[in-house]
């Protein structure tokens, strides 16, 4: 027997092995289909008796859910109302609020701030052009008035 007589012993016996090993395998997913098959079906079986009890009730189902829809839709546009009302009254609220508190904390960081720079001795600093000089203002109207008196 030569080296290669010996390889085709060993590569046959390694391929039966192997179609032994695929039979078993097809056995046991035969088995398992099988399985699978019969308890499709007792459960094919057991839905069976669901559904027609389900037919019998289905009228009452669709009157319940069409009276639960008209409800949604009612809450929904009850809710939207609410929730526009609470938006106007919820800005409203927030600017007559916040709005008189800001205007002072302004008034006081600049008045602040004026003070300090006349206790340094230095000038205040300009105002910008969006805020109103309420002491420049009432110089000018004074100066004025008393030119018209003149």
């Amino acid at each position: 027997m030569s080296a290669a007589d010996l390889v085709v012993i060993i590569a046959s016996i390694l391929l039966i092995l192997a179609f032994v090993a695929l039979i078993v395998v097809l056995i046991r997913v035969i088995d398992t289909m099988r399985d699978l098959r019969r308890q499709v079906n007792q459960l094919t079986d057991e839905t069976r008796h669901l559904v027609d009890d389900l037919r019998v009730s289905t009228d009452d189902a669709r009157e319940t859910v069409d009276e639960a829809r008209h409800d949604l839709e009612r809450f929904d546009r009850v809710l939207g109302s609410a929730e526009a009302i609470g938006d106007a009254v919820g800005s409203t609220v927030a600017r007559s609020v916040f709005s008189s508190p800001a205007i002072k904390a302004a008034g006081l960081a600049r008045g602040a701030s004026r003070t300090v720079a006349r206790l340094r001795g230095k000038t205040p600093p300009a105002p910008p052009n969006n805020v109103i000089d309420v002491q420049r203002k009432l110089g000018e109207l004074e100066s004025e008035s008393r030119r018209k008196r003149a």
